[in-house]
């Protein structure tokens, strides 16, 4: 197999003659050379997907039902998954609501996210225990969960990338991410609807996936007709697939395929205009915007917790009742709480407008000088799930018509 830097897709390889021996990861082929590799599954193929994944004693990670909204947990068969479900999506509004067909994946993004599985809630980091001679500490060592996570769609696959930035690519790894990341086999499903919140094609994170996945699924529901285009991104994707009942995909599938795909791009119910972003937010500290949303914000921290890419973490020692055990936990943080930037003798963003300030600038201006990406995926969350639906879209529009650097 062989990696091309033109479709994104592991290839068969060819004779050497043809092939770039320094191109990564893998050897760079030309598409016209090969065939479509893509296949062709019925709807019922999560199946047997589960089934060789199981096989080879990953733990399926995958969307399912809950408190009346779509999240992530492990999933056993394919009656796990909310099939024949989507969801309804708006400034603070999250509704299930019954589809009129069996869709396995006819939803956007819910509350979840993939983050909780790599970088989790909570991280135990070292223990300590008395003894006669003083104590002893003792490093936590993880037995490391291997995750295939299933129903990935683009733009969070872009939001995974982005935290491989902040915790595999500086000067210090973070040995838990890494381990768990490593680990991953990542099963993408390529959007087919797009929600009310939605604003990826914007960031140029979706609705489909190009590289950094096992398998692809675009489901195709059209006329009747009810299956999976599966696209190959890896070897050991390539293995899982084999496992499943398939057919060569022609360009009929291919072009339903890329239908199901324009469909979501043409329902994108938010955009974000990013042209200069980073100066426009710079240049504009003290926008009177800033006070406007600061009087809806509550500071409650849920577009923090639902984002794909915030990273923010306290640490924390727990001790038992007699003082002869202690622990230290790395716990999910929030820069909207006040303790978050709490130094010796107070907090250096007391106020709420200066903690959404803080949180909109760096997730769109400074996040890009930290890791030369936008830390914003698109994906809507913080618009569905903020209480009282502040829409960051509308923050940088609102400060964009009245930019007081226009035209320098």
């Amino acid at each position: 197999m062989a990696y091309c830097k033109s479709c994104y897709r592991f290839r068969p390889t060819k004779p050497a003659a043809t092939a770039n021996v320094n191109a990564s990861p893998a050897v760079a082929v030309l598409c016209s050379y090969f065939p479509n590799m893509a296949r062709v599954a019925p709807k019922n193929c999560v199946h047997f997907l589960l089934d060789a994944l199981q096989r080879r004693r990953y733990t399926c990670i995958g969307p399912t039902i809950r408190d009346a909204a779509i999240v992530y947990e492990e999933i056993r068969a394919e009656q796990d998954l909310p099939i024949g479900y989507t969801d309804e999506q708006e400034g603070g509004t999250y509704r299930l609501k019954k589809r009129d067909d069996e869709a396995r994946f006819g939803y956007t993004v819910g509350p979840q996210s993939w983050k909780q599985y790599l970088f989790p809630p909570s991280t135990l980091l070292m223990k300590a225990q008395r003894t006669p001679d003083g104590f002893r500490a003792d490093a936590h060592i993880e037995q490391t969960p291997t995750y295939a996570f299933v129903g990935v769609r683009a733009c969070d696959l872009h939001a995974i990338a982005v935290q491989d930035r902040t915790f595999l690519k500086g000067p210090y790894v973070d040995p838990t991410y890494k381990a768990r990341r490593d680990a991953a086999f990542i099963v993408v499903v390529n959007c087919g609807q797009a929600g009310r919140t939605c604003f990826c094609v914007s960031m140029e994170t979706g609705p489909m996936a190009k590289t950094g996945y096992d398998l692809a699924l675009t489901e195709i529901l059209e006329d009747g007709r009810h299956e999976f285009l599966v696209d190959v991104g890896s070897e050991r994707g390539d293995e899982v697939a084999q496992e499943m009942p398939t057919r060569p995909a022609d360009d009929t599938d291919s072009s339903a395929a890329r239908r199901m795909v324009d469909r979501a791009v043409s329902q994108m119910g938010r955009t974000m205009d990013t042209a200069g972003i980073k100066e426009l937010l710079y240049r504009n500290m003290e926008h009177p915007r800033w006070e406007n949303v600061a009087s809806r914000c509550l500071s409650c921290a849920n577009c923090t917790m639902v984002c794909p890419t915030c990273f923010c973490s306290t640490v924390e020692e727990v001790t038992d009742l007699t003082g002869d055990h202690t622990e230290r936990w790395r716990r999910w943080d929030s820069c909207f709480t006040a303790a978050h930037s709490y130094i010796h003798g107070g907090s250096v963003r007391p106020t709420t407008l200066s903690r959404y300030r803080q949180w909109m600038t760096h997730k769109l201006a400074t996040w890009i000088d930290q890791f030369e990406t936008s830390g914003c995926v698109g994906c809507g969350r913080c618009i569905t799930w903020c209480p009282v639906g502040i829409d960051i879209t509308e923050e940088v529009r609102a400060i964009r018509e009245t930019d007081r650097g226009k035209g320098h």
